[in-house]
């Protein structure tokens, strides 16, 4: 029995490190931000900025300034609000809706430092509130209006001209959320979601789409290379940094973190240029899965090879005692 006692010690040592210990340390090093289960509707935004005209009034510095952000916060999504209570016409808003494939054509053409995204699935991807207020204010509405002392010079910044009136972008999301493009799949997601900015070598995706698999000379693949690098050029430029490559974030960063960061990349790095993305839960939860396939693809077959092996081990530790037993009972 002495050698299962000493197996008990090793995995109840093991146990309170793994599911004691290492999560404390965790939670230590890393502050914790509580997330808002996907909903936009600026309590994040306006909390933060009540924390800044706070710390302006500590400083004595700034104070009016900091007034103006949160006051302009809550008036902004109080008429996000009012929007969303709208009932918005699809039809009409298809028409309007026109003015965005403008831009949103799937061109693949970098307009003001980035590629705008493929709006196909954006009523699947995107909550319903992120998308009154991106149409209303692109700026406030991915909390980068710290970036932009002026609003329209967001690259989005000219939609607001285009569609002005509350009913008019209460039917452009009308037809968003109603439109039917194909099946949203993970990849698709990922891609219209993250692709523009980040690159996925694991899933050889770039800001520029997928890398095709072979190239008929050398000549065409580094001119490819050229290209990318170039686009890579243009979105630093615009974003301050080179957006990280996201293949194996998902290992990296846990589940909560990436919840938190997408619903609000300020929460987690205050002053960071990532904008807000808007997604929705089933939006992040497709998004998610696509990273998982891309970080750890080896996954899926790997869960029930590990039962597999707890069993054999369990099996083996069980005819290892009794072939002790029997080769020392003579000893005992």
């Amino acid at each position: 029995m002495k050698e299962f006692k000493i197996l008990a010690v090793v995995v109840f040592f093991s146990l309170v490190t793994y599911w004691g210990v290492e999560p404390f340390a965790h939670s230590q090093m890393h502050k914790h931000v509580e997330g808002n289960e996907f909903k936009y509707d600026g309590k994040a935004d306006i909390a933060e900025a009540k924390v800044k005209v706070e710390e302006a009034k500590k400083a004595k510095k700034g104070v009016a300034e900091a007034d103006a952000k949160l006051l302009a916060k809550q008036a902004f999504w109080g008429e996000v609000k009012q929007i969303s209570s709208l009932k918005g016409d699809a039809v009409a808003g298809e028409a309007a809706f026109g003015a965005c494939m403008g831009c949103h054509n799937g061109a693949g053409v970098n307009m003001g430092g980035v590629i705008p995204p493929n709006l196909d699935h954006a009523g699947s991807l995107y909550d319903k509130n992120y998308l009154i207020a991106l149409i209303k204010n692109p700026a406030m509405a991915s909390n980068t209006d710290h970036k932009f002392s002026d609003p329209m010079m967001h690259p989005m910044g000219s939609v607001s001209t285009m569609v002005t009136t509350p009913q008019d972008i209460a039917n452009v999301v009308a037809y968003m959320t109603t439109k039917k493009v194909g099946k949203l799949t993970p990849k698709i997601a990922y891609m219209e979601a993250c692709s523009r900015c980040h690159s996925n070598r694991y899933g050889k995706l770039t800001p520029l789409g997928e890398t095709p698999v072979s190239f008929k000379t050398e000549r065409d693949a580094l001119a490819h290379n050229i290209k990318v690098l170039d686009e890579q050029d243009l979105i630093k430029k615009y974003m301050a940094t080179t957006p990280p490559d996201l293949s194996i974030m998902t290992r990296a960063r846990s589940e909560h973190f990436m919840e938190t960061f997408i619903e609000n990349p300020q929460s987690q790095l205050p002053g960071t240029s990532m904008p807000r993305t808007g997604l929705s839960e089933k939006g992040f939860e497709k998004v998610y899965e696509y990273l998982n396939e891309t970080g750890d693809p080896s996954k899926s077959a790997r869960a029930p090879l590990g039962i597999a092996v707890l069993i054999f081990f369990g099996i083996f530790t069980v005819l290892a005692y009794l072939w002790k037993k029997h080769q020392w009972h003579d000893l005992h």
